[in-house]
């Protein structure tokens, strides 16, 4: 049977593929009311996010959940891939880029640091062996562009990388792209970063819980940051079993909010 592509057009979205911490939610062998409750918005995937750009479709990492996450949204293919980190939530649902370059007519860009490609390059040694394959598609084809704290272009769009810190001695990448700034894994932003942040409209922040934790912003310390940007509405993602959506929004301050899987949110590259 011939294959037919499907995918939806998303452009002028920025939709949130996964809002869970590096475990997910429900998180394996747990009781709790969280990870037991029928809340769809209580059911966390690893965190991810799409954009739809003029240019097609940018993902951010690549989390274990990729392949369900983009069924769930009837997303057929990703142009190309901006990393914030590589850790093990945010780099490995990479082999299920391997349809995409029969699309492409050519390998998937990956926009990342220096480190993020040599932890892929280990990670994912057999995509990078010479020799002949056993057929189209084995492994996955892709293209490394290397990116650091100057703004560059992707897929005809600028996107504005920021640092920020995940826990005491490791650093990671945020990005702003027009309205909208994406910053997961993080636990402090430091004040070189606010420039970047400055007039955004959406705020995506990393909160994982309410007590305070070494590598994650808790619940009082993302509200510091939201109140230092002053964005009109911020999202708090990479969210742990501990907070229940319903309960842990009425708790926040008026346009602050958990974000869940699948939330889309208009994206304005124009500002």
């Amino acid at each position: 049977m011939p294959h037919v592509f499907q995918t939806k057009d998303i452009t002028g979205q920025f939709i949130l593929l996964g809002t869970g911490t590096s475990v997910g939610v429900p998180a394996l062998g747990c009781g709790c009311d969280v990870c037991k409750s029928t809340n769809p918005k209580n059911k966390r995937t690893r965190c991810s996010a799409i954009l739809g750009l003029p240019g097609g479709n940018l993902l951010i990492d690549t989390a274990p959940d990729l392949r369900t996450q983009l069924l769930r949204e009837g997303i057929g293919i990703a142009h190309a891939v901006v990393y914030t980190h590589e850790h093990a939530d945010h780099i490995f649902g990479l082999d299920d880029l391997r349809l995409f370059p029969f699309r492409l007519n050519g390998p998937v860009p990956l926009y990342c640091e220096e480190i993020v490609e040599h932890r892929i390059r280990r990670s994912f040694d057999y995509a990078f062996k010479s020799g002949p394959l056993t057929h189209p598609g084995a492994i996955p084809q892709l293209e490394f562009r290397r990116i650091g704290l100057e703004p560059f272009e992707a897929l005809g769009v600028e996107v504005r990388p920021l640092r920020l810190q995940h826990g005491p001695n490791y650093q990671v990448l945020g990005f702003r792209i027009g309205n909208i700034a994406y910053c997961t894994d993080t636990s402090a932003v430091p004040d070189a970063s606010y420039a970047t942040l400055a007039g955004c409209e959406v705020l995506i922040l990393d909160t994982l819980r309410v007590e305070p934790h070494p590598t994650h912003l808790h619940i009082a310390a993302a509200l510091k940051i939201i109140e230092r940007v002053q964005p009109k509405q911020a999202y708090l993602t990479h969210i742990a079993h501990e907070l229940d959506h319903d309960r842990c929004n009425a708790s926040l301050p008026k346009d602050v909010e958990l974000a869940y899987d699948g939330l889309s949110l208009p994206l304005r590259l124009a500002l």
